[in-house]
């Protein structure tokens, strides 16, 4: 696999959008990162120009990220980045990062979070009989 993997955290830049693509749960939302850097010549630390990425996460990570996030919220994002240039209405070049997530987290070294356990479908019987066979 030659995708880039990037993990990244940041702050929820508003809330989680949900919507279905068919039956497909679909969330979709956006996280600022602001890198810091030490100025080893002033002695101080600065920062550097806020990122912001959109995040793409599906199915049951989807749910989860609409019921669990909020605006502010700290995160830790993991996924694949994708990188797109266009040229905007105003014939400016723009560059969008966009994160495929696979795993979405609170940042727990800036606060506390209570995790519940996603309950697992139970089989009907049609199921349950189609997997015994």
């Amino acid at each position: 696999m030659n995708e880039t993997q990037i993990t990244l955290q940041g702050w929820l830049g508003g809330d989680v959008v949900l919507r279905k693509a068919g039956e497909v749960p679909v969330a979709n939302f956006r996280v600022a990162s602001t890198p810091r850097r030490f100025n080893r010549r002033t002695e101080s630390w600065g920062d550097a120009p806020t990122q912001w990425y959109t995040v793409n996460v599906w199915r049951a990570l989807a749910d989860n990220c609409a019921q669990s996030l909020r605006r502010g919220d700290p995160v830790v994002v993991h996924g694949r980045l994708n990188v797109q240039v266009y040229v905007n209405a105003d014939n400016i070049e723009v560059t969008t990062f966009e994160i495929e997530a696979d795993h979405v987290g609170h940042d727990l070294s800036r606060g506390t979070s209570a995790f519940t356990r996603t309950p697992r479908a139970v089989p009907t019987g049609d199921e349950a009989a189609v997997t015994a066979a």
